[in-house]
């Protein structure tokens, strides 16, 4: 199997008007002419990556990314205390999707996505399972609450120690709140100090699980305070309102996506995202491939999650 494709820059990038006030950047890379690709980040918030289009061979793909609302080079950013996010939700991030898809002359797109992205690309594919000719998703997630209780909270059963210091890190009045709306309160607070502290506090709990290897560093992005405080406020905003889906609403639906070949790729020893959803929407959705890879945990970088990956988007070419 193959793992990634050598480094490549895009060829071509612009901004979305969305006529709200947003401007979506957007880049696009690999063969004009090739296959059309689109890749959903994660986060929320945490903006497009070099290494997620290095899944894709460049002389074959077409390949779309972009910055989803208020994160990386989109505008206005979610670290801007006046943006308040109330234009910033699923049915935004579908909406601009669809956009872009028309401004692009785009008919039909393979749709990858990685954690928070698995959840964006389900939400889209289920809304417009038309425009979705594959899809391939890498630690699965559906954002039901059982996930985000999990993530915040019951993640201390393994990493006790770290999770307390996540707690202890809140004023006292917030600590009998679910972390989630706690850091919420914080990361909305007038002042940029207690913002900009959230928003560490909150980076310095999630980075202990990304990945399956204890000794991998946090994101040297995860330091900067801009993306920091950005991707911090975008995680709470959504998790607080579920990503306004109802619960277990994607899973329900995942019948819609009968005749989308779809390969879930998940790591055995995913902290963040444990194997039980993609096993649950393997089973749900008629057609996809369930592929455990043992020693891996959440982290795309993590060991055989990119030969997967390639393998997947490989096959995916030759059958088109």
């Amino acid at each position: 199997m193959a793992s990634l494709f050598p480094p490549f820059a895009p060829h071509e990038t612009g901004f979305l008007d969305t006529g709200d006030g947003n401007r979506i950047f957007f880049a696009l890379s690999g063969n004009p002419a090739g296959r059309p690709a689109l890749l959903l980040h994660g986060g929320p918030g945490s903006g497009m990556s070099e290494s997620a289009r290095r899944h894709f061979d460049p002389t074959v793909w077409r390949i779309i990314q972009f910055d989803q609302r208020g994160c990386g080079k989109s505008t206005p950013s979610a670290a801007e205390f006046e943006n308040t996010l109330a234009d910033n939700t699923t049915r935004h991030l579908i909406g601009d999707i669809e956009a872009l898809r028309v401004l692009l002359g785009i008919g039909t797109w393979l749709v990858f996505g990685s954690s928070w992205g698995a959840t964006l690309a389900l939400a889209y594919a289920e809304e417009f399972p038309e425009r979705v000719d594959a899809m391939v998703l890498a630690g699965v997630t559906t954002t039901r609450w059982s996930e985000i209780d999990w993530l915040y909270s019951g993640l201390a059963l393994f990493l006790p120690e770290a999770h307390e210091r996540f707690v202890a890190a809140l004023p006292g009045d917030l600590r009998t709140r679910h972390p989630v709306e706690a850091y919420r309160a914080l990361l909305d607070d007038p002042d940029p100090g207690i913002r900009q502290k959230a928003a560490f506090d909150w980076h310095a709990w999630e980075a202990g699980s990304v990945s399956a290897d204890p000794k991998t560093d946090m994101p040297a992005r995860w330091q900067d305070p801009h993306f920091a405080l950005a991707r911090a406020r975008l995680c709470a905003h959504y998790f607080h309102h579920r990503a306004w889906l109802e619960d277990g609403q994607l899973l329900r639906d995942a019948y819609r996506l009968e005749g989308i070949p779809g390969v879930l790729i998940q790591g055995r020893l995913d902290l963040q995202g444990p194997p039980a959803t993609a096993y649950a929407l393997s089973k749900a959705w008629p057609g996809s491939e369930l592929v455990m890879i043992d020693d891996a945990g959440h982290s795309t970088g993590d060991q055989g999650m990119a030969e997967v990956i390639v393998a997947a988007t490989n096959r995916f070419v030759n059958r088109a």
